[in-house]
């Protein structure tokens, strides 16, 4: 019987192994979006696939990556045929994933040839073909558009590549090198993490690890329970919307939450939710638990660790069919846009219950826009940028300007690493004055960025939200500035739709985006004249 301690030292080695594996990533992988922008994540999970602890990586996969597991181990992969040296990936939404750039791969961990655990790593990565460069197609009507879909499928078999799986898939991207390259950070990463738990299960034995793996969520489930428990009864309701889907434009897209707590367990009801839509911004049912689940967890208070435990007393009701819960062939390049704006209706339904703990709105959405270069030669480069705004205002204290929030934990790509490497050039990049939302305490600024094209030809991608319905105040505070998208070209400006395709661009053009910031707290008027004066004297607020 392990003691207390051992259970502590058992999980704190866990999440240092998840962490190993996120620096292995970040230190071997090729391409921007993964190494610079940091879009990935790492985890450990039990031997029924259930997440037991995870680096501190990006929300939207870490509370996805167990469902995904789950699903390859209950209706795609016998477990009992995977082999300690097998790697099993899939990137198929309609497989336990989310959308396609996100290749999840997974190992399983054997000590003394007893299954003990699996790692797993995600990478978003640059590109996996379909109508736009960057896979992130914002006027796709089904995922065939999309890109590539790799089924579950193994990828490393009994320790030797499946060089038919890597062939088809090289054959089907933009850019091959940096794919694969990063896929192999991937696999590495895997190792780095079986190493790991092979080291602790040599000091404890496999059957200690089950036990502590089972006391560990435990644990996190009556942590989770104990935070409910202290939340007052009651349904709570929200709804926010997005601007559209990008085919159907101008029709409004619905998340409305239905959020009941009761004892120590909350259901959170997403059945008023709009159909799914024809355009890309539908989600998968883990990318939308995912949401769920990462805003309850955040509003704990914490205390204890943040792992599948945490689900156990949280149930999501969304009928399939739903923009929540997409049936195939929905396309879902862009669920993200579905999951950030479902995070603001939980916690505008959650402030109802605490209102001292939740913050107005953040920006709530993932500005994407991809370039594809092309030189005078026909070489073709990619970058995909993933732009934020501003945290809305808290309770007690002013949000965050250019704050990686929300289903978020991105940084930015520098300006140096994309005019090395590509035929663009960041002309501006700033802070938006005017962009946070008024009150008592101010919501977080937005950002401006332009990008310079310097190729003589260009295809730009866009796909966006919140240029229409802006990130919501509480409390009196209010709302945010919404974002602007625009062509410069010849010293002229026009407005560039926020979901559109394969813009052709010229050398000299100039594209700026305009991000929102987040929402206001409290009524403006009881803002302090100190405070006042402070924004202006910063550049903050010009009016």
């Amino acid at each position: 019987m392990l003691g207390p301690v051992d259970i502590e030292v058992i999980r704190n080695a866990l999440t240092a192994a998840a962490a190993e594996m996120d620096v292995t990533i970040w230190r071997t992988s090729r391409s921007t979006i993964v190494r610079e922008l940091l879009d990935y994540s790492t985890a450990v999970f039990d031997a029924d696939g259930w997440n037991l602890a995870q680096s501190a990586r990006i929300p939207g996969h870490l509370n996805s990556m167990s469902a995904a597991l789950r699903t390859l181990l209950t209706q795609f992969v016998d477990a009992e045929a995977w082999g300690p040296d097998d790697v099993v990936i899939t990137n198929d939404p309609y497989c336990g994933g989310q959308h396609l750039p996100d290749i999840i791969a997974y190992r399983p961990v054997f000590h003394e040839g007893k299954r003990i655990a699996y790692v797993g790593a995600l990478c978003h990565h640059i590109d996996v073909g379909g109508l736009a460069a960057g896979s992130y197609a914002a006027t796709a009507t089904e995922i065939f558009q999309e890109g590539l879909r790799i089924p579950p499928v193994k990828l490393i078999e009994n320790g030797k590549r499946n060089d038919g799986v890597w062939a088809m898939i090289r054959q089907n991207i933009r850019k091959p090198d940096l794919l694969l390259g990063d896929l192999t950070s991937q696999i590495a990463s895997l190792e780095v993490g079986r190493a790991a738990l092979i080291r602790l299960a040599d000091r404890y034995g496999a059957e200690a690890m089950l036990e502590a793996g089972a006391r560990i969520l435990d644990q996190s489930e009556a942590g989770m329970r104990a935070a409910l428990a202290a939340m007052p009864d009651g349904t709570y309701e929200f709804t926010d919307v997005l601007d559209d889907d990008g085919v159907d434009i101008g029709k409004i897209i619905e998340l409305k939450v239905k959020l009941t707590i009761k004892g120590d367990e909350a259901v959170a009801d997403l059945s008023g939710c709009s159909p799914q839509s024809q355009g890309p911004v539908n989600a998968t049912l883990a990318s939308s638990n995912a949401a769920v689940m990462y805003a309850l967890m955040s509003a704990s208070g914490g205390g204890f660790a943040m792992n599948a435990g945490c689900y156990r007393p949280i149930t999501v009701i969304a009928p399939e069919g739903l923009v929540v819960n997409a049936k195939a062939p929905a396309p879902v390049a862009h669920r993200v846009a579905v999951s950030h704006r479902l995070l603001n209706a939980m916690f505008g339904a959650l402030h109802q219950a605490i209102p001292d703990r939740i913050p107005a709105a953040y920006y709530g959405n993932s500005y994407v826009c991809t370039f594809q270069t092309i030189k005078a030669d026909a070489k073709r480069d990619v970058l995909v940028e993933i732009e934020i705004g501003g945290s809305g205002a808290a309770p007690h204290k002013d949000g965050v300007n250019a704050y990686a929030s929300g289903m978020h934990n991105n940084s930015n790509i520098p300006i140096e690493m994309i005019e090395s490497q590509m035929p663009l050039t960041i002309t501006r990049y700033e802070l938006q004055p005017d962009s946070g939302g008024a009150g008592r305490y101010r919501g977080g600024l937005g950002l401006l960025r332009e990008w310079r094209v310097d190729s003589p030809r260009c295809l730009f991608t866009a796909n966006m939200d919140r240029f229409l319905s802006a990130p919501y105040g509480l409390a009196g505070g209010q709302p945010a500035a919404p974002g602007t998208l625009t062509l410069i070209r010849d010293g002229k400006e026009t407005p560039i739709p926020p979901k559109s395709d394969n813009r052709p661009l010229v050398a000299g053009d100039i594209v700026r985006l305009v991000t929102s910031g987040g929402g206001g707290f409290g009524p403006p008027s009881a803002r302090p004249a100190e405070d006042q004066a402070r924004d202006k004297a910063m550049g903050y607020v010009t009016g």
